[in-house]
Protein backbone atom coordinates (compact mmCIF):
# COMPACT_ATOMS: atom_id res chain seq x y z
CA UNK A 1 0.00 0.00 0.00
CA UNK A 2 1.00 3.42 -1.00
CA UNK A 3 2.56 5.33 2.14
CA UNK A 4 2.84 8.60 0.91
CA UNK A 5 5.82 11.40 1.76
CA UNK A 6 -10.11 28.26 -15.83
CA UNK A 7 -12.94 31.19 -19.54
CA UNK A 8 -14.61 28.97 -17.39
CA UNK A 9 -13.71 30.40 -14.11
CA UNK A 10 -17.05 31.81 -13.04
CA UNK A 11 -18.57 27.74 -13.50
CA UNK A 12 -15.41 26.60 -11.60
CA UNK A 13 -16.58 28.98 -8.76
CA UNK A 14 -19.68 28.56 -8.41
CA UNK A 15 -19.00 26.03 -5.78
CA UNK A 16 -18.87 28.95 -3.20
CA UNK A 17 -19.07 29.04 0.48
CA UNK A 18 -22.15 27.83 0.75
CA UNK A 19 -22.01 24.86 -1.49
CA UNK A 20 -18.82 23.78 0.63
CA UNK A 21 -20.66 24.33 3.83
CA UNK A 22 -21.60 21.69 6.60
CA UNK A 23 -23.44 23.82 9.36
CA UNK A 24 -23.59 21.46 12.50
CA UNK A 25 -21.41 22.16 15.29
CA UNK A 26 -19.08 20.71 17.65
CA UNK A 27 -17.75 18.25 14.89
CA UNK A 28 -14.38 16.72 16.31
CA UNK A 29 -11.52 17.02 13.39
CA UNK A 30 -11.84 13.84 12.08
CA UNK A 31 -12.39 12.09 8.68
CA UNK A 32 -14.26 8.96 8.61
CA UNK A 33 -14.36 7.31 4.96
CA UNK A 34 -15.85 3.48 5.10
CA UNK A 35 -15.68 0.70 2.69
CA UNK A 36 -19.69 1.00 2.64
CA UNK A 37 -18.66 5.03 1.53
CA UNK A 38 -16.15 4.20 -0.95
CA UNK A 39 -18.56 1.84 -3.14
CA UNK A 40 -20.90 4.55 -3.05
CA UNK A 41 -18.85 6.99 -4.36
CA UNK A 42 -17.42 4.38 -7.04
CA UNK A 43 -21.25 3.30 -8.14
CA UNK A 44 -21.68 7.49 -8.58
CA UNK A 45 -19.21 8.16 -10.71
CA UNK A 46 -19.93 5.50 -12.65
CA UNK A 47 -23.07 6.52 -13.06
CA UNK A 48 -21.16 10.15 -14.49
CA UNK A 49 -22.69 12.04 -11.02
CA UNK A 50 -19.27 13.98 -11.36
CA UNK A 51 -18.38 14.23 -15.15
CA UNK A 52 -15.95 11.75 -17.14
CA UNK A 53 -13.98 10.76 -13.62
CA UNK A 54 -11.15 8.86 -14.65
CA UNK A 55 -9.52 8.75 -10.82
CA UNK A 56 -10.02 9.29 -7.13
CA UNK A 57 -7.10 9.55 -3.94
CA UNK A 58 -8.18 10.49 -0.89
CA UNK A 59 -5.54 10.39 1.84
CA UNK A 60 -5.93 11.08 5.11
CA UNK A 61 -2.67 11.73 7.46
CA UNK A 62 -1.01 10.25 4.79
CA UNK A 63 -2.73 6.78 4.97
CA UNK A 64 -5.21 6.08 1.40
CA UNK A 65 -8.62 6.47 2.87
CA UNK A 66 -10.17 5.17 -0.71
CA UNK A 67 -8.70 5.21 -4.04
CA UNK A 68 -10.56 4.27 -7.07
CA UNK A 69 -9.85 4.35 -11.00
CA UNK A 70 -13.02 4.72 -14.11
CA UNK A 71 -13.44 4.91 -17.57
CA UNK A 72 -11.07 2.98 -18.49
CA UNK A 73 -7.65 4.49 -16.28
CA UNK A 74 -5.83 2.53 -13.89
CA UNK A 75 -3.00 3.05 -11.33
CA UNK A 76 -0.11 3.40 -14.01
CA UNK A 77 -2.17 5.74 -15.93
CA UNK A 78 -0.05 9.45 -16.77
CA UNK A 79 -3.08 11.30 -16.31
CA UNK A 80 -3.32 14.77 -18.33
CA UNK A 81 -4.11 17.16 -15.30
CA UNK A 82 -3.11 20.67 -17.13
CA UNK A 83 -2.73 23.33 -15.35
CA UNK A 84 -2.28 21.47 -12.38
CA UNK A 85 1.65 21.72 -14.04
CA UNK A 86 1.67 25.30 -13.06
CA UNK A 87 1.60 24.70 -9.37
CA UNK A 88 4.49 22.27 -9.99
CA UNK A 89 6.83 24.57 -11.63
CA UNK A 90 5.70 26.56 -8.39
CA UNK A 91 7.64 23.83 -6.82
CA UNK A 92 10.45 24.53 -9.10
CA UNK A 93 10.70 27.95 -8.23
CA UNK A 94 10.74 26.64 -4.41
CA UNK A 95 13.60 24.80 -4.65
CA UNK A 96 15.70 27.06 -7.05
CA UNK A 97 15.36 30.12 -4.35
CA UNK A 98 16.27 27.47 -1.88
CA UNK A 99 18.90 26.45 -3.06
CA UNK A 100 20.36 29.97 -4.12
CA UNK A 101 19.97 30.40 -7.73
CA UNK A 102 17.14 32.78 -7.30
CA UNK A 103 15.16 35.24 -5.18
CA UNK A 104 11.29 36.55 -5.43
CA UNK A 105 12.92 39.80 -6.32
CA UNK A 106 15.10 38.52 -9.19
CA UNK A 107 14.50 40.23 -12.02
CA UNK A 108 13.96 38.24 -14.97
CA UNK A 109 14.79 39.82 -17.64
CA UNK A 110 18.57 39.78 -16.53
CA UNK A 111 18.14 36.23 -17.30
CA UNK A 112 17.06 36.98 -20.91
CA UNK A 113 19.73 39.24 -22.70
CA UNK A 114 19.19 37.26 -26.24
CA UNK A 115 15.76 38.87 -25.97
CA UNK A 116 17.01 42.16 -25.03
CA UNK A 117 15.37 43.49 -28.42
CA UNK A 118 11.87 42.66 -27.58
CA UNK A 119 12.68 43.93 -23.79
CA UNK A 120 13.40 46.78 -24.90
CA UNK A 121 10.11 48.00 -26.80
CA UNK A 122 9.43 49.37 -22.98
CA UNK A 123 11.74 49.62 -19.59
CA UNK A 124 9.28 48.42 -18.08
CA UNK A 125 9.55 44.67 -18.35
CA UNK A 126 13.14 45.19 -17.41
CA UNK A 127 11.26 45.68 -13.73
CA UNK A 128 9.04 42.04 -13.81
CA UNK A 129 10.24 39.60 -10.89
CA UNK A 130 9.93 36.23 -10.08
CA UNK A 131 7.03 37.17 -7.72
CA UNK A 132 5.21 38.82 -10.14
CA UNK A 133 4.67 35.26 -12.54
CA UNK A 134 3.85 33.36 -9.34
CA UNK A 135 0.64 35.45 -8.55
CA UNK A 136 -0.06 36.02 -12.26
CA UNK A 137 0.02 40.33 -11.83
CA UNK A 138 3.23 40.56 -14.08
CA UNK A 139 2.98 43.86 -15.75
CA UNK A 140 2.37 42.28 -19.49
CA UNK A 141 -1.25 42.36 -21.59
CA UNK A 142 -1.51 38.45 -21.08
CA UNK A 143 -5.31 36.97 -20.07
CA UNK A 144 -6.09 33.66 -20.90
CA UNK A 145 -9.55 33.60 -20.07
CA UNK A 146 -9.97 36.66 -22.58
CA UNK A 147 -10.05 35.36 -26.16
CA UNK A 148 -9.22 38.70 -27.56
CA UNK A 149 -5.89 39.16 -25.02
CA UNK A 150 -2.68 39.58 -26.92
CA UNK A 151 -1.39 37.16 -24.42
CA UNK A 152 -3.97 34.19 -24.59
CA UNK A 153 -2.27 30.94 -24.09
CA UNK A 154 -4.35 30.00 -27.66
CA UNK A 155 -1.91 32.10 -29.72
CA UNK A 156 1.00 31.14 -27.68
CA UNK A 157 0.87 27.75 -28.48
CA UNK A 158 0.51 28.16 -32.57
CA UNK A 159 4.27 29.73 -32.73
CA UNK A 160 6.84 28.07 -32.01
CA UNK A 161 9.40 30.62 -29.81
CA UNK A 162 7.02 31.03 -26.94
CA UNK A 163 9.93 32.79 -24.87
CA UNK A 164 9.53 35.42 -27.85
CA UNK A 165 6.60 35.26 -27.60
CA UNK A 166 5.78 36.07 -23.87
CA UNK A 167 8.46 39.09 -24.53
CA UNK A 168 6.94 40.74 -27.20
CA UNK A 169 3.49 41.38 -25.15
CA UNK A 170 2.29 45.13 -24.92
CA UNK A 171 1.81 46.41 -21.31
CA UNK A 172 -1.30 46.13 -20.06
CA UNK A 173 -3.66 48.89 -19.53
CA UNK A 174 -5.99 50.07 -17.13
CA UNK A 175 -9.66 52.09 -18.31
CA UNK A 176 -11.01 53.41 -16.40
CA UNK A 177 -13.88 50.64 -15.05
CA UNK A 178 -11.10 48.31 -14.65
CA UNK A 179 -8.85 47.75 -11.20
CA UNK A 180 -5.11 49.00 -11.40
CA UNK A 181 -2.62 47.34 -9.14
CA UNK A 182 -2.51 50.08 -6.78
CA UNK A 183 -6.41 49.65 -5.85
CA UNK A 184 -6.31 45.86 -5.96
CA UNK A 185 -6.28 43.47 -3.26
CA UNK A 186 -2.32 43.28 -2.23
CA UNK A 187 -1.55 45.39 -4.86
CA UNK A 188 -1.46 42.85 -7.70
CA UNK A 189 -3.73 42.85 -10.58
CA UNK A 190 -4.71 39.21 -11.13
CA UNK A 191 -4.76 37.91 -14.81
CA UNK A 192 -4.19 34.54 -15.80
CA UNK A 193 -1.37 34.06 -17.60
CA UNK A 194 -0.04 30.66 -19.21
CA UNK A 195 2.36 32.26 -20.61
CA UNK A 196 4.07 33.60 -17.75
CA UNK A 197 4.19 30.35 -15.93
CA UNK A 198 6.08 29.38 -19.34
CA UNK A 199 8.80 31.43 -18.92
CA UNK A 200 9.26 31.58 -15.21
CA UNK A 201 10.42 28.06 -15.94
CA UNK A 202 12.64 28.89 -18.45
CA UNK A 203 14.13 31.18 -15.59
CA UNK A 204 14.67 28.14 -13.25
CA UNK A 205 16.22 26.22 -16.50
CA UNK A 206 18.66 29.15 -17.06
CA UNK A 207 18.87 30.15 -13.41
CA UNK A 208 20.23 26.69 -12.29
CA UNK A 209 22.00 26.54 -15.29
CA UNK A 210 20.50 23.02 -16.47
CA UNK A 211 17.64 21.59 -18.80
CA UNK A 212 14.45 22.17 -16.54
CA UNK A 213 12.79 18.19 -17.37
CA UNK A 214 16.27 16.92 -16.03
CA UNK A 215 16.80 19.58 -13.33
CA UNK A 216 13.00 19.22 -11.96
CA UNK A 217 13.15 15.23 -12.03
CA UNK A 218 16.49 15.18 -10.01
CA UNK A 219 15.46 17.84 -7.89
CA UNK A 220 11.60 17.38 -7.44
CA UNK A 221 10.24 14.12 -8.67
CA UNK A 222 13.32 11.59 -7.87
CA UNK A 223 13.27 12.26 -4.04
CA UNK A 224 10.00 11.39 -3.70
CA UNK A 225 9.91 8.05 -5.74
CA UNK A 226 8.34 9.99 -9.16
CA UNK A 227 9.90 8.29 -12.12
CA UNK A 228 7.16 8.22 -14.57
CA UNK A 229 6.65 11.35 -16.68
CA UNK A 230 4.90 12.62 -19.70
CA UNK A 231 6.06 16.23 -20.29
CA UNK A 232 4.57 17.88 -23.50
CA UNK A 233 6.94 19.65 -25.88
CA UNK A 234 6.34 23.15 -27.86
CA UNK A 235 7.48 23.19 -31.42
CA UNK A 236 11.26 24.35 -30.31
CA UNK A 237 11.28 20.61 -28.14
CA UNK A 238 11.05 22.67 -24.51
CA UNK A 239 9.48 21.24 -21.91
CA UNK A 240 5.09 23.22 -21.43
CA UNK A 241 5.85 23.91 -17.80
CA UNK A 242 2.32 25.82 -17.40
CA UNK A 243 0.22 22.43 -18.40
CA UNK A 244 -0.49 18.90 -19.79
CA UNK A 245 2.81 16.88 -17.83
CA UNK A 246 1.34 13.60 -17.60
CA UNK A 247 1.67 11.69 -14.20
CA UNK A 248 0.04 8.87 -11.94
CA UNK A 249 -2.68 9.78 -9.33
CA UNK A 250 -0.29 8.51 -6.79
CA UNK A 251 2.32 10.57 -8.19
CA UNK A 252 0.11 13.75 -8.12
CA UNK A 253 -0.92 12.79 -4.06
CA UNK A 254 3.16 12.63 -3.67
CA UNK A 255 2.90 16.00 -4.45
CA UNK A 256 0.06 17.24 -2.45
CA UNK A 257 1.70 16.05 0.62
CA UNK A 258 4.40 17.73 0.04
CA UNK A 259 2.59 20.66 0.53
CA UNK A 260 0.14 19.61 3.48
CA UNK A 261 3.34 17.96 5.47
CA UNK A 262 4.78 21.85 4.94
CA UNK A 263 7.70 20.35 2.59
CA UNK A 264 10.34 18.28 4.50
CA UNK A 265 11.19 16.23 1.97
CA UNK A 266 12.03 18.51 -0.89
CA UNK A 267 10.94 22.50 -0.18
CA UNK A 268 11.67 24.00 3.12
CA UNK A 269 8.38 25.19 5.43
CA UNK A 270 9.26 28.53 4.98
CA UNK A 271 8.45 28.08 1.18
CA UNK A 272 5.70 25.85 1.83
CA UNK A 273 3.60 28.61 4.46
CA UNK A 274 4.91 31.51 1.72
CA UNK A 275 3.16 29.55 -0.83
CA UNK A 276 -0.26 29.14 0.10
CA UNK A 277 -0.19 33.17 1.82
CA UNK A 278 -3.05 35.29 -0.12
CA UNK A 279 -1.02 37.19 -2.76
CA UNK A 280 -3.81 38.08 -5.87
CA UNK A 281 -7.42 38.05 -5.47
CA UNK A 282 -8.81 36.61 -8.62
CA UNK A 283 -11.42 39.01 -9.87
CA UNK A 284 -15.45 38.42 -9.95
CA UNK A 285 -14.50 35.39 -7.83
CA UNK A 286 -15.63 37.01 -4.25
CA UNK A 287 -13.85 34.22 -1.48
CA UNK A 288 -10.99 32.99 -3.75
CA UNK A 289 -7.47 34.34 -3.81
CA UNK A 290 -3.85 33.28 -5.49
CA UNK A 291 -0.85 32.70 -3.75
CA UNK A 292 2.30 31.52 -5.53
CA UNK A 293 0.36 29.63 -8.52
CA UNK A 294 -1.54 27.83 -5.70
CA UNK A 295 -5.48 28.38 -5.60
CA UNK A 296 -6.91 28.98 -2.42
CA UNK A 297 -10.50 27.63 -1.49
CA UNK A 298 -12.60 28.49 1.28
CA UNK A 299 -14.75 26.26 3.17
CA UNK A 300 -16.26 25.85 6.61
CA UNK A 301 -16.48 23.31 9.21
CA UNK A 302 -18.43 23.68 12.34
CA UNK A 303 -18.85 27.02 11.36
CA UNK A 304 -15.88 28.03 10.87
CA UNK A 305 -13.29 29.34 7.84
CA UNK A 306 -10.47 27.34 6.02
CA UNK A 307 -8.82 27.73 3.32
CA UNK A 308 -8.15 24.55 0.72
CA UNK A 309 -4.76 24.66 -0.96
CA UNK A 310 -5.38 23.26 -4.73
CA UNK A 311 -3.55 22.54 -7.60
CA UNK A 312 -6.06 23.50 -10.65
CA UNK A 313 -6.16 22.24 -14.24
CA UNK A 314 -8.73 22.32 -17.30
CA UNK A 315 -11.45 19.51 -17.34
CA UNK A 316 -12.04 20.04 -13.38
CA UNK A 317 -8.60 18.27 -12.45
CA UNK A 318 -7.53 18.63 -9.07
CA UNK A 319 -4.77 18.13 -6.26
CA UNK A 320 -6.78 19.56 -3.02
CA UNK A 321 -5.13 19.75 0.25
CA UNK A 322 -6.96 20.30 3.67
CA UNK A 323 -4.46 20.70 6.43
CA UNK A 324 -6.40 21.62 8.84
CA UNK A 325 -7.73 17.99 8.66
CA UNK A 326 -4.42 16.24 7.01
CA UNK A 327 -6.47 14.96 3.97
CA UNK A 328 -4.74 15.27 0.32
CA UNK A 329 -7.21 14.85 -2.39
CA UNK A 330 -6.71 13.96 -6.38
CA UNK A 331 -9.87 13.89 -8.63
CA UNK A 332 -8.75 13.70 -12.07
CA UNK A 333 -10.92 13.85 -15.34
CA UNK A 334 -10.85 14.31 -19.00
CA UNK A 335 -14.01 16.84 -19.75
CA UNK A 336 -11.62 19.49 -20.86
CA UNK A 337 -13.30 22.68 -21.94
CA UNK A 338 -16.57 21.46 -21.05
CA UNK A 339 -19.30 23.29 -19.38
CA UNK A 340 -19.95 22.00 -16.01
CA UNK A 341 -16.38 20.79 -15.30
CA UNK A 342 -15.04 22.65 -12.20
CA UNK A 343 -18.56 22.30 -10.66
CA UNK A 344 -18.53 18.70 -10.64
CA UNK A 345 -15.36 19.11 -9.53
CA UNK A 346 -16.70 21.18 -6.98
CA UNK A 347 -19.38 19.14 -5.82
CA UNK A 348 -17.24 16.13 -5.40
CA UNK A 349 -15.22 17.89 -2.61
CA UNK A 350 -18.41 19.16 -1.09
CA UNK A 351 -20.04 15.63 -1.03
CA UNK A 352 -17.36 13.49 -0.21
CA UNK A 353 -14.46 15.10 1.44
CA UNK A 354 -15.93 18.28 3.14
CA UNK A 355 -18.97 16.87 4.46
CA UNK A 356 -17.10 13.66 6.09
CA UNK A 357 -15.00 16.20 8.29
CA UNK A 358 -16.22 15.70 11.66
CA UNK A 359 -18.53 12.19 11.04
Amino acid sequence: MFRPFQSFLSRMLTASLAALAISETGLAQVFDFSAEDGAALNTAIEAGAYGTVTSIVILHEGEIAHEGYFNGAEASTLHNTRSVTKTLTAYAVGAAIADGHLSLETRIASLFEDYADEIATDPRKSEITVEDLLTMSSILECDDWNPMSRGNEERMYIVEDWTGFFWSLPVRGYPSWATPPGEAAYGRAFSYCTAGVQLLGETVERAVGEDFISWSEERIFSPLGIDRLDWPLNGNGDPHMGGGLGLESRALARLGEVQRLGGETILPRSWTEASITPRAQIPNTPGFEYGYLWWLMPYEVAGERYWAAAMNGNGGNRVMVLADFGLTVVFTNTDYNTQGMHENAARFFAEQVVARIGE
